[in-house]
């Protein structure tokens, strides 16, 4: 452990034991899971999902298999705790339980715990968090006492658990993603209850070290400290910064009010493909087509993985995630995808950042080739990237609607005489950075940049060195 991330431990572990009691983690786990099912029982009904752990084992040391699953079980969980978990060096467990053996987001039940992950935390820090749970949520900066403090080495881990486990409808899984978000930018303040500037936003299923466990990275023991009771959902709402962010359980679903038929009229390819053909796969992003050989060159994913020079520390992995999501969602073979995620790491553990990016990271980035996120927004892969994506100006049209569009008022103008802006069509980059070129021979790449408005790496791409000579 490094000698700043050691102090800051052994401070805040000092100021939670002098205050709140510790808590071992097999009654941690118990308390958060208190509905386990027993071994003989397992999946008779979905009365009583169970929570699924992430453990290291040390016969797959050195193999590709990196961590197991384990369903925990109420009768078994004191001997599989000591087995699996106490003194492990990688151990993982979300606050949601599961009606399968899989802990895919798309299995999970309920939340019975929403947590928070606060990195970079001393003792300054810690006790920002602390004076900050004492006011309700209409002061400014205040924040939801949690029921469990826990200490994970270089920061805390916030566990609010819920006195009724909260029923993970779909839309619900939306709703409890953006109060999140949302009360994650309350939490996460730089110099206030935080060392780090950047805020790292995550899943609503995301796993976090185990109490009781250690940190392989420095070393220390997990360790959870009770600072409050359960909580409520109406609690949490009530510190949400936008009202628009609280989640809304008394309206799980939004049916729709239109019968078959009206559907059919309005959406007939949604029909035919849903109702007729009984295809409820979302669909993919075909784009990218060379339009004379009809080879499929993956543009949208060959423009995500050109952006790797402009993500910052904090976000590196997530835009590992993101180029698995949008290679998922262009078709990009897994063997190609393979071979560039590893090119982007290679970049990415470069930058300078407190946490090492590790191939364990890669690994886990992988996992999202998946069709459970062909739906990921663009407004989610700006906010776990901090990334700026421009979206298309179609007027809210399809594309062939508006590029009609636009073709009948080019014909219009040219019928009336009048001058069209870049009758040819917009300019390519190229043609952009080659006219600066020849109009500025002794200009450099930096000023070619502020005078077009152009990115560094757009810049870098088309600059022709014989223009330059």
């Amino acid at each position: 452990m490094s000698d700043n991330v050691l102090n800051n431990f052994r401070e805040c572990y000092e100021l939670l034991s002098n205050v709140y009691d510790q808590v071992n983690g097999e009654d941690f786990y118990r308390y958060i899971f208190p509905d386990n099912e027993n071994s003989g029982e397992l999946y008779s009904d979905f009365s009583h999902p169970n929570a699924i752990y992430l453990y290291h084992d040390e016969q797959d040391e050195g193999a590709k298999r990196r961590l197991r699953r384990r369903i925990m079980l109420n009768d078994t969980w004191a001997s599989d705790y000591m087995d699996y978990v106490e003194g492990n060096g990688m151990t993982l467990c979300s606050g949601l339980t599961y009606h399968s053996r899989s802990n895919k987001l798309q299995y999970a039940q309920t939340m019975n715990a929403l947590i928070f992950d606060l990195d970079g935390v001393g003792r300054s820090e810690l006790e920002h968090v602390l004076e900050r749970t004492t006011g309700s949520g209409d002061v400014y900066r205040s924040i939801p006492k949690p029921t469990f403090i826990v200490l994970s080495g270089r920061g805390l881990h916030l566990y609010y658990v819920f006195d009724e486990p909260i029923a993970l409808y779909p839309n619900i899984k939306l709703q409890l993603k953006s109060l999140k978000h949302d009360l994650t930018f309350r939490i996460w303040e730089y110099k206030g209850t935080s060392q780090v500037e950047s805020i790292q936003y995550q899943s609503i299923g995301q796993g976090f070290r185990m109490v009781g466990s250690t940190n392989s990275k420095y070393g220390n023991t997990v360790t959870a400290f009770k600072i409050g009771g359960k909580v409520s959902l109406d609690f949490l709402n009530s510190y949400a910064i936008k009202p628009e962010n609280r989640v809304d359980v008394n309206r799980p679903y939004r049916p729709s009010k239109i019968d078959r038929a009206t559907a059919a009229e309005l959406y007939p390819e949604w029909y035919q493909k849903v109702v007729v053909e009984g295809n409820k796969r979302p669909n993919k992003w075909n784009i990218g087509y060379r339009k004379k050989k009809q080879v499929k060159d993956y543009a949208l994913y060959e423009w995500w993985k050109r952006r790797v020079t402009e993500i910052e520390g904090g976000h590196r992995y997530f835009y590992l995630m993101c180029l698995v999501i949008y290679a998922c969602k262009c078709d990009v073979p897994k063997k190609q995808l393979k071979a560039d995620i590893q090119d982007c790491f290679e970049v990415l553990r470069t930058y300078n950042h407190n946490n090492e990016l590790t191939q364990a990271d890669v690994d886990s980035a992988m996992e999202c080739y998946s069709k459970d996120y062909y739906n990921f927004t663009i407004a989610d892969i700006e906010i776990l990237t901090d990334v700026r994506i421009e979206r298309n100006k179609r007027n809210y049209q399809k594309q062939e609607w508006h590029l009609e569009d636009i073709r009948s008022k080019k014909a219009n103008m040219k019928r009336r005489g009048q001058p069209f802006r870049n009758a040819e069509g917009r300019p390519s980059k190229q043609q952009i950075v080659l006219e600066w070129q020849q109009l500025h021979p002794t200009g450099k790449k930096i000023d070619c940049e502020r005078d077009t408005g152009l990115s560094r790496h757009t810049v870098l791409k088309w600059w022709s060195e014989e223009c330059a000579k």
